[in-house]
């Protein structure tokens, strides 16, 4: 990028950093004024650091609901294997936030899904860490190959199969593990179609995708039985 562009694009962040102190925060002043003095999100959303994901824009969300992991592939190391950003951020959220429930989106045109289907490996040969990250999600690619009977996966099945390895992967965490054994907690994985705006639902049982309302419909099924 050229020394324009990076100023303009600054510039551009800067006006709509005016934006936001003019014309959006008088009209949630009583929203801020109640998060200055702390937080109580119910959900963790982990998802892909893609700029094209927007996960309180996705779930309509305001500030405060949501308590937000990004990084590439919205993957999510098994306890043990990596410690450090995501597996604090898992104990924080689960330990002090208390959320009730995790989500792990995945999303089409995954530049990490795309990176894993590749191959020549030698293309992240310049990105040793990331080729290092993306590790974490080889059994995701194992599965996603094996299922087309040796033809080529796609990057959606990549994906999806990618989030069902990340919630196994979630499982093996301390304080998930004693939050779901009390059953204060729920796991859900997520498919986002950026070019459609729609959203899936993985069915981990299943390994297949339901949609929104059949997801909606069966925690209600659920609630209502329990009750």
């Amino acid at each position: 990028m050229a020394k324009n562009d990076a100023k303009e694009s600054l510039i551009a962040l800067l006006h709509g950093v005016e934006h936001f102190n003019t014309q959006i925060f008088p009209q949630k002043r009583e929203l801020f004024a109640e998060l200055a003095d702390g937080q109580s999100p119910t959900t963790l959303f982990i998802a892909c650091a893609d700029s094209r994901v927007n996960p309180t824009l996705i779930t309509q969300s305001d500030p405060g609901e949501l308590f937000v992991l990004r990084n590439i592939g919205n993957i999510v190391p098994a306890y043990g294997e990596m410690l450090g950003g995501v597996s604090s951020a898992i104990e924080y959220a689960v330990l002090a936030l208390k959320v009730s429930s995790i989500i792990v989106c995945g999303h089409s045109n995954c530049g990490a899904m795309m990176a894993l289907l590749d191959p020549d490996p030698s293309k992240l040969a310049k990105m040793p860490t990331v080729q290092s990250w993306l590790r974490n999600a080889e059994a995701a690619r194992a599965v996603a190959l094996a299922a087309t009977d040796g033809g080529p996966a796609t990057v959606r099945s990549m994906a999806e199969q990618n989030v069902l390895l990340q919630i196994a992967h979630l499982r093996t965490h301390p304080s998930v593990a004693a939050a779901l054994a009390r059953q204060e907690l729920i796991l859900q994985g997520w498919f986002y179609d950026i070019g459609s705006g729609e959203v899936m639902v993985l069915d981990e049982n299943a390994r297949r995708t339901i949609s929104i309302e059949q997801a909606v419909a069966s925690l209600e099924a659920s609630e209502n039985a329990a009750a």
